[in-house]
């Protein structure tokens, strides 16, 4: 079986119940999430070998964070252990015209505090196919900037496949600086995952006749968007979701896959929201999937987009689908018809 590594932060997420404001809440659900551990359990529960390597401290918190990956299958034997404090995030579910909100808790937590001496990487990557990250990680501390790339040199060294998802986040780090560091790790990157912003934001590099805000793609704009990454880069392949935003309840869906000088588009999906944070993760978990298992282009862009349409119909940061729903999803049964 193929090994998958995914490296990053694993936080604390809390909300408010249903829908309810942080200034109503007198409680909060407790969850855990972070954009690569979100990834590798998308691929555990698609029967993939996967590790998440991050830092956790060893007290009940950080244990239960470990604890709740464990439960899906992923491999956390290669998890660091120390520090003082497990990143947290307060979620607060958007509905309507209200959009979502997140505030971080997460200066300080041990994945933030590392040091390169934490991970040994030759150890990390004995037997691994694939690499997993996403700017996330680098944006954490400067420390973990020199970390991530060092662990891409590791990689490359190895032959290992690369992948990594954009995610600017503007609460982490500036446009500037997020374009300095990615422009460095970039140049080890295989495949490239990319929303409607982060080429933008990062590179920028804009998609020609769009308007994200007012759900106006175009097609075009987005190939031109992944030949120019692919230009600058030489990556084998970029991937970019495309989200039409209606509200924060209702979406419409779909992605391209830029691979080998063309650009495949999935079916669009329309969506009813009942949480999409986590949705560009299992879109991420989807690719991957579909890549290590030799899927042409096309097939590998249905399968991930299917996978993170039926991410949005699930609670919490982790999508819990298998390959046989995605499959059927992405076959073309969209009917929501239940299954007896």
């Amino acid at each position: 079986m193929k090994k998958v590594v995914t490296f990053g932060e694993l936080m604390l997420r809390l909300q408010p119940e249903n829908y309810l404001r942080f200034v109503q809440s007198d409680k909060y659900e407790a969850l855990y999430g972070g954009a690569e551990a979100n990834v590798s359990v998308s691929l555990a529960n698609y029967g993939v070998d996967v590790a998440f390597v991050t830092k956790l401290p060893t007290h009940e918190i950080g244990q239960a964070a470990v604890n709740s990956l464990r439960k899906f299958g992923v491999d956390t034997s290669k998890i660091v252990r120390g520090g003082d404090r497990v990143g947290i995030y307060y979620c607060e579910k958007g509905a309507s015209q209200r959009p979502s909100k997140v505030i971080y808790d997460r200066a300080y937590s041990a994945i933030a505090m590392a040091k390169k001496e934490d991970f040994d990487w030759a150890s990390i990557f004995e037997g691994v196919e694939w690499f997993h990250f996403t700017g996330i990680t680098p944006a954490l501390s400067d420390e973990m900037a020199n970390i991530t790339i060092e662990a891409c040199k590791a990689a490359k060294e190895r032959n290992i496949t690369i992948s990594c998802d954009l995610n600017f986040r503007k609460k982490l780090w500036s446009k500037e600086k997020a374009g300095q560091v990615m422009g460095e790790v970039c140049k080890y990157v295989d495949y490239c995952i990319a929303n409607e912003e982060d080429a933008k934001d990062v590179f920028g590099i804009e998609a020609d006749n769009s308007d994200i805000y007012g759900g106006k793609l175009d097609r075009n704009g987005y190939i031109s968007v992944a030949k120019k990454l692919t230009d600058r880069f030489n990556f084998k392949g970029v991937a970019i979701t495309l989200r039409e935003s209606k509200s924060a309840n209702d979406n419409d869906w779909s992605g391209m896959l830029y691979t080998n000088g063309e650009a495949c588009f999935s079916k669009k999906y329309s969506m009813h929201i009942v949480d999409r944070v986590g949705g560009g993760d299992s879109f991420g978990g989807g690719l991957i999937y579909s890549l290590v298992n030799g899927y042409e282009p096309q097939q590998a862009i249905e399968f991930a987009v299917a996978a993170s349409c039926l991410k949005h119909t699930i609670e919490g940061d982790y999508n819990m689908m298998s390959v046989a729903e995605v499959q059927n999803l992405a076959g073309g049964d969209a009917s929501g018809r239940v299954q007896r």
